[in-house]
């Protein structure tokens, strides 16, 4: 069992603590290609690991909407279509989503009445949409650029090592 590295050092940049995560998913991944396993420990990495969240898990698509995998938090929107709310336009657009404060965002889904900002990365096999990663936080503008470029490489890393569903 591999033990999650403490991020608590707050001197770091976001770069550096995305690197690090980044190693504490590829280690977890490592021997193992099971896409349900490999994101049910993702979400727990990431829900472990990140400041100022209050979820953090996967959607897979399913026809042309996206159904609830993997993740920790309360629980969630079971089924969302594509094209709705944030997990839909990022499938819809193949095309990460920040949103700074999603109660403006046109037909957001309020599964968690906390969560006040969201991150969400498409999950893509070549042009082919698999799922999405969704991330909220109780906190306005949480999320940013430095934030999808360090999530975009895990799902890359994620990606890489499950073997994808058909």
């Amino acid at each position: 069992m591999h033990e999650i590295t403490a991020h608590d050092d707050l001197s770091i940049d976001k770069a550096e603590f995305y690197a690090r995560l980044g190693g504490d998913v590829e280690a977890i991944l490592t021997g193992e290609r099971d896409w349900i396993a490999n994101t049910a420990n993702c979400a727990a990495i990431l829900f472990h690991a990140l400041r100022e969240i209050n979820w953090a898990g996967f959607y897979f698509l399913q026809g042309e909407e996206l159904v609830l995998g993997p993740f920790q938090g309360k629980p969630a929107c079971v089924r969302i279509a594509l094209g709705r709310g944030v997990c839909g336009a990022a499938g819809a657009q193949k095309r990460t989503q920040v949103v700074p404060v999603v109660h403006e965002f046109p037909g957001h889904i309020a599964c968690d009445s906390a969560s006040k900002s969201e991150i969400v990365l498409p999950l893509l096999s070549g042009d082919r949409l698999v799922g999405v990663l969704d991330i909220d936080s109780p906190i306005l503008n949480r999320f940013d650029e430095a934030d999808a470029a360090g999530l975009q490489a895990i799902v890359d890393c994620l990606l890489g090592a499950s073997d994808l569903p058909v």
